[in-house]
């Protein structure tokens, strides 16, 4: 799984690079300088590095199934995060230019051109397999074995969670102090919201369905705020679900368009974030995801109601190690496959991991 392709950024520090590289900084899409027609734009990698990308998109995929882990976690452990947001502001940047604004035509083909699709349509097809085959078998892994599933998951995130820590770590600048309380309040944010009852709606409305596709979906570009327990919460994860096992098109078609409107919000808001408070934002990040740990306690009621561990702590125990042993074969794979990229690929606009920290 190769971090393929990569515009360059604009910062002075050195090249554009993955969530493990330590001085990146997201480059804003509303820059004037898009309008060049000489500004390096994304390439097509090689098929290994397409094959990785769907691969990525599977797992990203997968976790958006599943209540309790983010979609945005997986993106930054596959080392494709910035890109995936920076893409995103793109689409919506030439979305918008589309509409309104001065050189509509040029400010739009500019946008979409410094798109990297090559990322982007790769990740989708994987997501799209992944959710259409395995959206049964998910549903029946985790109502079925609730506590061994949780117990994997919980050890995916935890372990996940050393991912933006050791980028904020490596990130100049910020007060300890600021740092930390940002920091805990990250945590006790997403650790009340998991806590909330959860329920399921037989029969939702299509504007239920289009506002809560429209909350859950900026997990997807979030790490530690799990759009699946958004929906769980709601009471529209098992009619999701069950849509999507259907083949509801109707009930899915409206989802889409209420994901898409939430996307186009968010994706902004989090790239200038990102590029004008990285430290921060990265501390935050972790703090949502030690916080969201609290949905996934294998020992808890249908009421999110914490209990004792139970008789099966061993295996619970086992499934923990196990997904912490996961999390760390996908980075060392990825960190693998990154070293690769960079020392073979010779066209230097693709070799995102040159310099990493």
């Amino acid at each position: 799984m190769t971090a393929d392709s990569s515009r360059p950024s604009r910062d002075p520090h050195g090249p554009a690079g993955s969530v493990h590289d330590p001085v990146r900084s997201v480059h804003d899409p509303v820059d004037d300088a898009d309008l060049d027609p000489g500004t390096p734009v994304p390439v097509r990698p090689g098929p290994l590095g397409m094959a990785g990308n769907v691969v990525r998109g599977a797992l990203i995929g997968m976790a958006e199934l599943v209540p309790g882990v983010s979609g945005g976690t997986v993106a930054l452990v596959t080392g494709v995060y910035p890109r995936l947001l920076d893409s995103g502001a793109h689409v919506v940047d030439g979305l918008r230019s589309a509409a309104l604004g001065p050189e509509r035509r040029a400010r739009t083909r500019a946008a979409f051109r410094h798109v990297d699709w090559w990322l982007l349509l790769p990740l989708a097809l994987g997501m799209l397999v992944m959710v259409f085959t395995m959206a049964g078998v998910l549903k029946g892994f985790v109502e079925g074995s609730p506590e061994i599933a949780r117990g994997l998951f919980l050890g995916m995130v935890a372990a996940s969670i050393a991912v933006p820590l050791g980028m904020a770590r490596a990130t100049p600048g910020g007060r300890n102090w600021v740092l930390g309380l940002i920091f805990v309040l990250s945590a006790a944010f997403a650790f009340v919201l998991s806590g909330l009852p959860s329920g399921s709606i037989s029969d939702p409305s299509y504007l239920l369905v289009f506002v809560a596709a429209a909350v859950a979906i900026c997990a997807l570009v979030l790490p530690g705020v799990s759009g699946s327990y958004l929906l769980l919460a709601m009471g529209l994860y098992a009619p999701t679900l069950g849509a999507v096992d259907d083949r509801n098109f109707a009930y899915l078609g409206v989802f889409a368009l209420g994901a898409l409107g939430g996307i186009s919000l968010f994706v902004k808001v989090l790239d200038r974030l990102l590029e004008d408070f990285r430290k921060p934002t990265l501390v935050a990040m972790a703090g949502l995801m030690l916080g969201s740990l609290r949905a996934l306690w294998p020992w808890q009621t249908e009421e999110a109601e914490v209990l004792a561990p139970g008789a099966n702590w061993p295996t619970v125990l086992a499934a923990v190690a196990a997904g912490i042993v996961v999390v760390l074969i996908v980075l060392a794979v990825e960190r693998v496959f990154a070293d690769k990229t960079a020392t073979t690929d010779p066209d230097p606009r693709t070799s995102a991991l040159e310099d990493r920290g």
